[in-house]
């Protein structure tokens, strides 16, 4: 797919001024973000129409960021047998585009979260690709401020210590046979390029996960693309589909040719 590199996302947004809604204004129609959507829209899926949807798609989102820089967002598909891929698009993010997940055989595409950056007051955009092809979307409106640039740690070096390092979490009271919800943590500062170290008051160079994969055993569970807006530290909540009793594997690499891949056995009770 097409990822809007930053200085194209720049030239966007420098053409539309940026507004700031009041606290009356739970989602903002303004005619400048309207256009600023339509030409991320236009750039992303081309001439696809995009239809707005109550049903195939919802979003879940803070209507103002305790933390800029680790917004909660939760994706919610009630239809999900119909779901092939779902987006995330923080409009007036420097990148807007913020994830992809593109579901395989053994996922439970009935919802995902993750955490993100948020730069400004802006509309986010969740998009629904269906198995026949149709996109369809819903949006949220978040005040937030400044989580692009938020620092990630006290050094560099502290932020990427451990920097690959796994965990997963099962949901308790899974069978087998049924859906499993996993959260997956990884280390990663996911520097973007706007934040500064603290030390040398150098901008840090970005280096970032661009890309993921979880399967079960043999089985695709969901491939993940993402860009700058990703929190430091993902935490990326999802429900697959047990193949057996293989592990949970996942492969992550990030913008600097870094490469991690770590297996997670399935709890004993659900084999």
């Amino acid at each position: 797919m097409k990822i809007l590199p930053l200085a194209i996302c720049l030239a966007v947004l420098a053409g539309v001024p940026l507004t700031r809604a009041s606290a009356s204004e739970p989602v903002n129609m303004e005619p400048e973000r309207q256009e600023r959507w339509n030409q991320i829209a236009q750039y992303l899926f081309g001439d696809r129409k995009i239809e707005p949807t109550e049903t195939l798609i919802k979003l879940d989102a803070p209507k103002r960021a305790q933390d800029a820089a680790l917004v909660p967002m939760t994706l919610t598909m009630p239809e999900k047998n119909e779901i092939k891929s779902v987006y995330l698009v923080i409009d007036d993010n420097p990148a807007p585009f913020a994830a992809k997940f593109t579901f395989g055989p053994a996922a439970d595409a009935g919802s995902v979260q993750l955490r993100v950056r948020v730069d400004t007051y802006t509309n986010v955009h969740a998009v629904a690709e269906t198995k026949d092809g149709r996109l369809f979307e819903t949006a949220a409106f978040v005040k937030a401020s400044g989580g692009c640039s938020a620092p990630v740690a006290a050094s560099d070096e502290k932020a990427m210590a451990g920097m690959g390092e796994m965990r997963m979490k099962f949901a308790e009271g899974a069978a087998a046979g049924k859906p499993v919800e996993a959260t997956l943590m990884i280390r990663h500062p996911n520097f973007n390029g706007m934040q500064k170290n603290p030390i040398t008051q150098y901008f840090t160079p970005p280096r970032y996960i661009d890309k993921m994969s979880v399967s079960s055993g043999n089985a695709k569970v969901f491939d993940l693309e993402a860009d700058i807006s990703l929190s430091t530290n993902p935490v990326i909540t999802f429900s697959f589909v047990q193949n057996g009793r293989e592990p949970l594997k996942v492969v992550a690499s990030d913008t600097k040719d870094g490469h991690w891949e770590q297996g997670f056995d399935m709890p004993a009770a659900m084999n």
